[in-house]
C-alpha cells in the first residue's frame, strides 16, 4: 500500500491566500532590485540564500529551522523560497514571490529543489559566512562542479541602509521597548525573581506589538533583567534569583517585530547604590551622552569608539570596557544575523550615513570583591539623519531616574511557578 503512495521529491503548496507582509512589495522589488544589480556587474547568474536574515530580508519569509535547511533563490526573474513540508503553506504565504515545498522522504531533496529552481548555471552566489563546509559539498555534489562567489558583504551593505519603511518599523520597536522597560521597572520589588520581572515586561510588549501589527506573526519577543552578580554579562539568561535591597539591576527589554530588532537596556539599583557603584554608573553615564554627541553623519565607526576610550581612560575605567559601544539595528537577532559592518569599534572604519541606524550602549563590567561590583549600561537607538541623528529612545536613564526605592515584597505565592 505505501509503494502505491505519490512520494514527491518536492512540490508547490499554495494554501490559502498571501498574509500581509511587513512591508510593501514594492519595497521587496527595490531590495531584489538592489542584489539583481549586484549580480549583474559580478556576472553572478543565480543567488542562493540560506540565512534566516537575507531570506526574510529579500522575500519576507522568516523561517524556523529546527534543524532543517531552508533558501531563498533569486535569479534575475525569480524570487523563490525553498521550505520544508513540516511548514504546510506558511512559506508560501509569508513570501513576496513564490515557494518550493521539499519532503523528507529520502536525503537529498532540499537540494533536489534547490537544483530546479536554480537551473543550469556556473556560477552561484552564496553566503560564505552561513553555508556551512557540508552544505558546500552538497551543493556542488548536486549542482555538479561550479563556481561560488562570497555575496554576504554586498547584501550586509543594502541591509545597512534602512528605507522609510523600515525606519518607521524599528521606529515602533523602539516605543515598544519603552513600554516593556516600563512594565519592568514596575514589577522590581524586593523578592521578586529575575524571571518575574522578565516574564511582566514581555507580556506588555507582546501585547502592545499585537495592537500596533495585528497582522504580523507574533515569536521571539524576549527580555534579559539580571541582578547582581549576574549583571557582569549583557547576554546572560535569567535566571530565579530573588532581587535584594541594594542591587545592581540591568533591564533589557528586545520586542521582535517582522524578525526586526530593537532593544533597550538600562542600570538600576534597588535602592541607594553604594558611592563607589555611584561613581561608575555616573561615568558610564557621561560615556552614554559622549557618544550620542557623536553620532552624526562623516563620522567613522573608529573614531567614536576613540574618543569614549580617551573619556574612559580619564576615569581609569578602560580596562573595565566590555565590548564595542554600539551596532547596527535590522534583522538580527540573537538567533540569527548581524551587521559587522556597522560596528563601533576601533576595527570598524564605516564612515555613517543618512538612514543607518546604531545603538550607543557603553558598558562595564566591576569584577566581585571590587568596589561597585556589577554590569553597568545604558542603551539607545540613534537614526543617523542628513545633520545629525534623531534618537529613537525615549526610556530615562541615569541615578536620577533609575534608583528604584525598595517596597514591600510581594507574597510568596507569586513566586511558584
Amino acid at each position: 500500500m505505501l509503494n502505491s503512495v505519490i512520494r514527491p521529491d518536492y512540490f508547490t503548496f499554495p494554501n490559502g491566500d498571501k498574509a500581509p507582509l511587513p512591508f510593501s512589495a514594492q519595497e521587496y522589488r527595490q531590495r531584489l532590485t538592489g542584489l539583481r544589480m549586484h549580480m549583474a556587474c559580478h556576472d553572478i547568474p543565480a543567488v542562493l540564500l540560506t540565512s534566516m536574515h537575507n531570506i526574510a530580508y529579500y522575500s519576507g519569509f522568516l523561517y524556523c529551522s529546527f534543524g532543517r535547511p531552508y533558501a531563498c533563490v533569486v535569479t534575475a526573474q525569480r524570487c523563490v523560497t525553498v521550505s520544508a513540508n513540516i511548514d504546510g503553506g506558511q512559506p508560501w504565504r509569508r513570501s513576496s514571490g513564490d515557494n518550493v515545498v521539499y519532503t523528507d522522504w529520502q536525503r537529498g531533496n532540499f537540494w533536489r529543489a534547490v537544483c530546479e529552481v536554480l537551473g543550469t548555471v556556473r556560477r552561484v552566489g552564496i553566503e560564505a559566512d552561513h553555508l556551512t563546509l557540508a552544505m558546500q559539498r552538497d551543493l556542488q555534489s548536486f549542482l555538479e562542479p561550479v563556481e561560488l562567489l562570497d555575496i554576504a558583504p554586498a547584501t550586509m551593505q543594502q541591509r545597512i541602509i534602512k528605507s522609510p519603511a523600515e525606519l518607521a518599523l524599528i521606529g515602533e520597536g523602539a516605543r515598544i521597548a519603552d513600554v516593556g522597560g516600563a512594565a519592568v521597572r514596575e514589577a522590581i520589588v524586593p523578592g521578586a525573581r529575575e524571571i518575574d520581572v522578565a516574564m511582566a515586561g514581555r507580556s506588555a510588549m507582546e501585547r502592545e506589538i499585537a495592537a500596533a501589527f495585528p497582522d504580523t506573526e507574533l515569536r521571539d519577543t524576549w527580555v534579559w533583567f539580571q541582578s547582581g552578580l549576574n549583571t557582569d554579562g549583557a547576554h546572560n539568561p535569567v535566571t530565579t534569583r530573588q532581587l535584594q535591597p541594594g542591587d545592581i539591576l540591568s533591564l533589557n527589554t528586545f520586542p521582535m517585530i517582522c524578525g526586526y530588532y530593537t532593544a533597550l537596556e538600562r542600570t538600576l539599583f534597588l535602592g541607594d547604590p553604594e558611592p563607589a557603584a555611584l561613581e561608575i554608573w555616573e561615568a558610564n553615564v557621561a560615556a552614554h551622552e559622549l557618544g550620542l554627541s557623536l553620532i552624526r553623519p562623516g563620522v567613522r565607526c573608529a573614531e567614536i569608539c576613540a574618543a569614549i576610550n580617551e573619556h574612559f581612560l580619564a576615569c581609569d575605567l578602560l580596562q573595565y570596557r566590555a565590548f564595542g559601544y554600539g551596532h547596527s539595528f535590522g534583522l538580527l537577532s540573537h538567533y540569527y544575523g548581524r551587521e559587522a559592518g556597522l560596528e563601533l569599534r576601533e576595527d570598524v572604519a564605516t564612515v555613517l550615513e543618512p538612514g543607518m541606524v546604531v545603538s550607543m550602549e557603553p558598558m562595564l563590567t566591576i569584577p566581585q570583591g571590587e568596589p561597585g561590583a556589577g554590569g553597568y549600561r545604558e542603551h539607545d537607538i540613534l537614526v543617523v539623519t542628513d545633520t545629525g541623528a534623531q534618537n529613537l529612545t525615549g526610556f530615562p536613564y541615569g541615578p536620577e531616574h533609575n534608583i528604584v526605592t525598595p517596597t514591600t515584597p510581594r507574597p510568596a505565592s507569586m513566586h511558584r511557578g
